[in-house]
C-alpha cells in the first residue's frame, strides 16, 4: 500500500487549511469585522469594508497552490443586498497592493456577481485554471458592490489542491560538491 501524505492525487479541497494568517491582510477592513471572518463559515459574522464599499483582502499560503474556483457567500445570507459585492478583482502574487496603486495593474482575473452567485447554494465560480497554478498570494479587490456605503461579504471558500513542490528548508547541500 502507498503511505498516505501530501501527494497530489488531482483531487480538489478546500484550500483554507492552506493559508497563513500571518502573512494576510485587509485595507479598509471595519473594525469588529476582519477578513479572518471569512474562512469561519458563519456568513453572519463576515468581513466588511469601513469608510466606503471597496476593500482590499490579501490571502497568503504557507505553500503554493492550485485554484480552481472560488466561492462567495453573501453577508448575513444575503438580507443586506446594497452591501453585497458586485465588482471583484483577483490578482495572483502581487505583495503589497493599495488603493493608491491597484488600478494599475493588470487584474489576472475580473467576475461580476450577482446575488445568485452569492448563495451559499449556488456553485463556485471556476478561475482561469491556467492562470491560478502557482499560487502564493491571492489578492481580492472587492471594487464596487450594489449601491451601499460599505461592502459586507460573509464567506470566501477557495478550492484547489498544492503544487507538489521541494521543501528548500529540508533540502541539504551535497558536501561532496562544496
Amino acid at each position: 500500500a502507498a503511505p498516505e501524505g501530501e501527494k497530489d492525487d488531482g483531487k480538489m479541497m478546500d484550500l483554507s487549511s492552506k493559508i497563513d494568517n500571518s502573512e494576510c491582510y485587509a485595507r479598509n477592513q471595519a473594525p469588529g469585522f476582519p477578513m479572518t471572518n471569512l474562512f469561519i463559515g458563519d456568513s453572519r459574522l463576515g468581513c466588511k469594508s469601513d469608510a466606503d464599499e471597496q476593500l482590499i483582502l490579501h490571502i497568503s499560503f504557507q505553500e503554493f497552490v492550485k485554484i480552481k474556483s472560488i466561492k462567495f457567500v453573501a453577508f448575513n445570507n444575503g438580507e443586506d443586498p446594497e452591501v453585497n459585492p458586485t465588482a471583484v478583482k483577483l490578482f495572483v502574487n502581487r505583495n503589497n497592493l493599495g488603493f493608491e496603486d491597484i488600478d494599475d495593474v493588470e487584474p489576472t482575473q475580473t467576475f461580476d456577481l450577482t446575488a445568485e452567485n452569492l448563495r451559499e447554494s449556488s456553485d463556485p465560480i471556476m478561475t482561469k485554471f491556467v492562470k491560478f497554478q502557482r499560487v502564493k498570494t491571492l489578492t481580492i479587490f472587492i471594487e464596487d458592490n450594489n449601491g451601499g456605503e460599505v461592502s459586507a461579504l460573509g464567506a470566501i471558500k477557495l478550492m484547489g489542491r498544492t503544487v507538489a513542490t521541494t521543501n528548500m528548508s529540508e533540502f541539504k547541500k551535497n558536501p561532496n560538491q562544496m
